[in-house]
């Protein structure tokens, strides 16, 4: 029994969350305490929720964003999304492009793309589920720790963690051929432990990705490439958007240090936290 610990919360406990549970006479337990979380996963509620937290994952080492290259395309603002939260929430972050084996010659906005965020820095990982591909540099990176994929529904995430560990055995699920969009079959995240050491969450597919905790001026401290311009801008509370003086566009326009397609995508986050509107990622 424990009290709910924050009102504007969903989801009182979640996967990765540390308890005590009391064990009855009947090999049934109760949970009597919940510890306080290191890290989370947590993204702004979608429908009659939106104003609420929803937290996907707790005490979490590294979130990896799983992608395909094709069926479904990748979604570079869902990526983003992730990824201003990860930083926010001050956890690891890399992206997986799955279906490798699909990537046609002309292809190149899913290359363009892949390319964009290694450039940035960021761990990128090509893998096939179907060919076994890049899967045993996956494996490396999740052992010894504990990590959580998410992504859209139809990308391979399950397919993936059945090829590093078969015994799991995960629902896999195929692309709808019309609309060229995952089905959910993982309907509940879990908590997987890997025999070469740590654990791995998988979480159901998602369509949104609402911010959290975030003002519109702190949004540039979260995209890796802005934060080290922020202090030389003219405004200390520069948005980045409008305004003269800003270092942000000064390096956007004048030496290309900043993507035309990355600040695309600050914009529209942007105008979402001002909203405050969860708006589905296109």
């Amino acid at each position: 029994k424990f009290r709910l610990r924050d009102e504007d919360q969903t989801n009182p406990v979640v996967v990765g969350d540390r308890v005590t549970i009391r064990l009855n006479e009947d090999d049934t337990g109760l949970i009597i305490e919940l510890h306080p979380r290191d890290k989370v996963l947590a993204r702004r509620a979608s429908g009659h929720q939106a104003t609420r937290e929803h937290v996907l994952v707790a005490n979490v080492d590294v979130v990896w964003i799983v992608q395909a290259v094709r069926h479904p395309r990748p979604q570079p603002g869902f990526i983003d999304r992730v990824l201003v939260t990860a930083e926010r929430w001050e956890l690891s972050a890399g992206i997986v492009f799955n279906k490798m084996d699909l990537l046609r010659e002309d292809d190149d906005e899913a290359r363009a793309i892949m390319e964009r965020y290694a450039d940035l820095g960021y761990d990128v990982l090509r893998t096939s589920a179907e060919t076994g591909a890049g899967v045993p540099t996956l494996r490396e990176r999740l052992e010894g720790r504990t990590s959580v994929v998410t992504g859209p529904s139809g990308v391979g995430k399950s397919s993936l963690l059945n090829e590093i560990e078969p015994d799991l055995d995960l629902r896999t699920g195929e692309v709808s051929e019309r609309s060229k969009e995952g089905r959910h079959v993982t309907t509940n995240a879990a908590l997987h432990a890997l025999s070469g050491g740590g654990y791995v969450a998988d979480t159901p597919g998602v369509r949104s990705f609402g911010l959290l905790e975030i003002e519109p001026t702190e949004l540039a401290h979260y995209f890796v490439e802005m934060k080290p311009l922020v202090n030389d801008c003219r405004f200390p509370d520069c948005t980045h958007d409008h305004e003269p003086g800003c270092a942000v566009k000064e390096a956007l326009e004048d030496d290309g240090a900043i993507s035309a397609a990355r600040y695309a995508s600050y914009l529209k986050l942007l105008e979402a936290l001002r909203t405050q509107k969860t708006e589905k990622w296109e």
